[in-house]
């Protein structure tokens, strides 16, 4: 017998929503997860953004997210054949690897309105960490004269005429109807609402262009979730990438120093999920020898400021 169940909200996915869930289900339904977690001793890296920081102002000081993300740059340059996009075939079994120049970073940030959003960081290869900081300022800057909905719409629609000319009829019909009738409708901007919020100019808001996919995912969820203890055991690989990084929290922790002591540090947790039907965990090392190699000697810092 069916169970009756009262509930207390029914609330229908908006755009956002729509999209996280059809990305996800591609992801889980498509890709072999698999993944590691590397948790390098971070005292002596606080120690030396300390350093950096002492007599900094609020305009120069180095961010503690903005250094991670620059470490994790420097990490996946170190190993190329991460920065990648699978091309697979499941009926014929064929498929390629295309390794990609430019990093193009898609980070998962929580804007100024609450809302989560992922966003296309482009060609990091090489900034420096304050450019990498006010690269992210900026993105929070014109998110707050941008509707979201509308942005994501730019995007879905999209993808809809990507597919339509690739053939998928059938996808594109199913995703008008689903977008576009009933209690699922999707609500956009029309008329003079419309008129006025496109007379922004494009470099005060954000467009498709700033959450298109990425090359890479790096997702911070320790800046998220500061009190956080314990690591990232599973996280989604967004589909052509093959490679997506989980950043935790800083953590307090007990560690063994050189001399065999027992001694107060602090530990961070980075999780590398990765797609296996394109690579495997030893094509990966370089960057997981790279990260071990920066958190073991952090004064690298002070060169990418």
């Amino acid at each position: 017998m069916k169970q009756s169940l009262t509930a207390t909200k029914v609330e229908h996915f908006g755009i956002a929503r729509k999209i996280i869930a059809n990305m996800t289900r591609e992801s889980w339904t498509t890709i072999p997860h698999a993944g590691v977690t590397i948790r390098p001793e971070a005292t002596k890296f606080l120690a030396v953004l300390d350093e950096i920081n002492a007599n900094a102002t609020k305009e120069t000081k180095v961010s503690l997210n903005a250094a991670v993300l620059k470490v994790l740059i420097e990490c996946i340059k170190a190993c190329p054949n991460m920065n990648a996009h699978l091309e697979f075939n499941s009926k014929l079994v064929r498929g390629c690897v295309k390794t990609i120049e430019e990093i193009n970073i898609s980070l998962p940030m929580v804007l100024p309105n609450g809302q989560m959003m992922t966003v296309n960081l482009h060609d990091m290869n090489n900034k420096s960490i304050s450019e990498i900081k006010a690269q992210i300022q900026d993105v929070v800057r014109r998110a707050k004269n941008s509707n979201l909905d509308e942005v994501m719409f730019e995007v879905s629609l999209d993808n809809t005429l990507t597919g339509l000319k690739q053939g998928k009829v059938l996808q594109t019909v199913r995703r008008l109807v689903g977008s576009k009738t009933g209690k699922h409708k999707i609500k956009t901007l029309h008329g003079k609402e419309k008129k006025e919020y496109y007379s922004i100019p494009e470099t005060d808001r954000l467009t498709k262009h700033d959450i298109e996919q990425g090359t890479i995912t790096i997702s911070n969820l320790g800046s998220i979730c500061k009190e956080w203890h314990g690591d990232c055991v599973m996280l989604d690989i967004i589909p052509p990438q093959i490679c997506v990084i989980a950043v935790g929290a800083f953590q307090k922790e007990a560690v063994v120093n050189e001399n065999n002591e027992v001694v107060p540090g602090v530990r961070v947790p980075f999780t590398l999920m990765f797609d296996h039907k394109a690579t495997d965990l030893g094509e990966l090392t370089p960057f997981m020898n790279k990260l071990n190699e920066i958190f073991a000697n952090p004064e690298v810092i002070k060169e990418w400021l």
